[in-house]
C-alpha cells in the first residue's frame, strides 16, 4: 500500500492496512523544536517529507485583502510588534515564537448590526483554492492522503474575535450576539468545506476545543444551541460535493461527554484522544464501530517525561488498542513543543514505522 491507500483503508474502516498510518500532529513542530530538527537531521526538508508521514495538508492561498484592523482598537495602545490575522485577531510574539492572542476585534461591539458590518475574511472566495487544488492533486499523485485544514472551526474563532470571557458571558446573557458571530463564521466555513471537497482533499479536518481537561466548557444544551447544528451544516455541505470525503474533528481535553454529538453531526474521525484526561480503552470499546481514531500519544505525559524506550512501548500499546483491526492513525495528541526531548521524538517515529 502507498500512504494514501493506507490512510483511506484505515479511516474508512474498509479493511486492515498493511501497517498503522502515522504523522506528527499538524505535520510539524513548534518553532524552537523545528530548530532542533534542523540541527539534528541537517535537512532542509519539511518534517513530513524527511520522515515520510502518511498525510499532507493544504490550506487556502493568502488573501489579497488589505484590511486595516487597527480601527477596531481606537484608544488602545498597540505595540509595534502586534500583528493581525485575516480575522482581525491581534497577537504578540512570545519567547517560544507561539502567538499570544491579546487583541479581539469584536470585543467592544454591542449590536448585531456591528457584527454584520464587520470586514469578514474572504476565505470563501474561489481564487484562494486554485493553487491548493493543484497541490492536492500533486500530493495524491505522489501517494499521500491530503487533509484540508478547518481548525478553529467556529467556537475558537468566535471567542478569539470576541474575547473568551466576553463570549462565554454572551452565551448566557446576549444570545443574539453569539448567534450573529457564529453564523457569520459558519457561512464562511460552509463555503470553505465545499471548496475543499471540490478540490478533492481526502480529509477535512475540523477542530474546536469546546472542552477542558475536566469536561465541557459549557452545558450540553448550550453546546447544542450554538454549535452542533452549525457543525452539521458544514459537514453536509462538504458531503454534498463529495460524499466520500472523510470528516475529522479535533477536540483537545476530556471529550467523552460530547462524542455522541460529534457523531450525530456527521464526524467520522476523532482526534486527538488526549490520554491524560480520557479513558481510551472505554472510548475505543464504545465507539470503534462508529468512529475512526487519530492521535493517542500524550504530549503532557509520555512524550514529555518518558524514556525513549517507554515512548516506543506506549506507541506499540496504542497501536494495539486502536489499530489492531484498522480504524486508526497514530499521532501525538498535540503539536510537539520544545519541552519534548528529541530522543523521544525519534523514538515515536521509529516505533510508528514498525509494523
Amino acid at each position: 500500500m502507498n500512504s494514501r491507500e493506507r490512510v483511506l483503508t484505515a479511516l474508512k474502516r474498509t479493511g486492515k492496512p498493511d501497517k498503522t498510518p502515522f504523522e506528527i500532529s499538524w505535520g510539524a513542530f513548534t518553532p524552537m523544536l523545528m530548530k532542533t530538527y534542523r540541527e539534528e537531521t541537517g535537512s532542509d526538508l519539511p518534517p513530513e517529507e524527511y520522515f515520510n508521514f502518511d498525510t499532507r495538508f493544504v490550506s487556502p492561498s493568502p488573501t489579497k485583502l488589505k484590511t486595516d484592523f487597527t480601527k477596531f482598537f481606537m484608544g488602545e495602545f498597540l505595540p509595534e510588534n502586534v500583528s493581525f490575522d485575516e480575522w482581525g485577531i491581534g497577537s504578540l510574539p512570545t519567547l517560544y515564537e507561539i502567538p499570544d492572542f491579546k487583541y479581539h476585534p469584536l470585543e467592544k461591539m454591542s449590536k448585531v448590526e456591528e457584527i454584520e458590518n464587520y470586514p469578514w475574511p474572504d476565505l470563501a472566495e474561489d481564487y484562494r483554492y486554485i493553487e491548493m487544488a493543484n497541490r492536492t492533486k500533486v500530493f495524491q499523485e505522489r501517494g499521500y492522503a491530503v487533509c484540508g485544514e478547518l481548525y478553529q472551526t467556529i467556537f475558537e474563532t468566535a471567542w478569539l474575535m470576541r474575547n473568551m470571557m466576553s463570549f462565554l458571558l454572551d452565551m448566557l446573557q446576549n444570545e443574539d450576539i453569539v448567534h450573529a458571530i457564529c453564523e457569520k463564521i459558519t457561512l464562511i466555513r460552509i463555503k470553505q468545506a465545499r471548496l475543499y471537497a471540490k478540490a478533492g482533499v481526502d480529509i477535512i479536518r475540523l477542530g474546536d476545543d469546546v472542552v477542558s481537561q475536566q469536561g465541557l466548557m459549557m452545558s450540553p444544551e448550550t453546546y447544542n444551541k450554538f454549535f452542533k447544528q452549525r457543525i452539521r451544516r458544514i459537514i453536509l455541505a462538504a458531503k454534498e460535493v463529495n460524499p466520500d470525503v472523510i470528516i475529522f474533528m479535533h477536540c483537545c481535553g476530556k471529550v467523552e461527554e460530547v462524542i455522541d454529538d460529534f457523531i450525530e453531526a456527521g464526524v467520522e474521525v476523532l482526534n486527538p484522544l488526549q490520554p491524560e484526561c480520557n479513558d481510551l480503552i472505554l472510548i475505543n470499546s464504545k465507539y470503534k464501530e462508529k468512529l475512526s481514531f487519530w492521535g493517542g500519544i500524550g504530549v503532557q505525559s509520555i512524550m514529555f517525561n518518558g524514556t525513549p524506550e517507554e515512548v516506543a512501548l506506549k506507541v506499540h500499546e496504542i497501536k494495539g488498542l486502536f489499530g489492531k483491526d484498522g480504524g486508526f492513525l497514530l499521532a501525538p495528541a498535540h503539536i510537539l513543543d520544545p519541552s519534548i526531548p528529541w530522543d523521544n521524538v525519534m523514538a515515536f517515529i521509529d516505533a510508528a514505522k514498525d509494523k
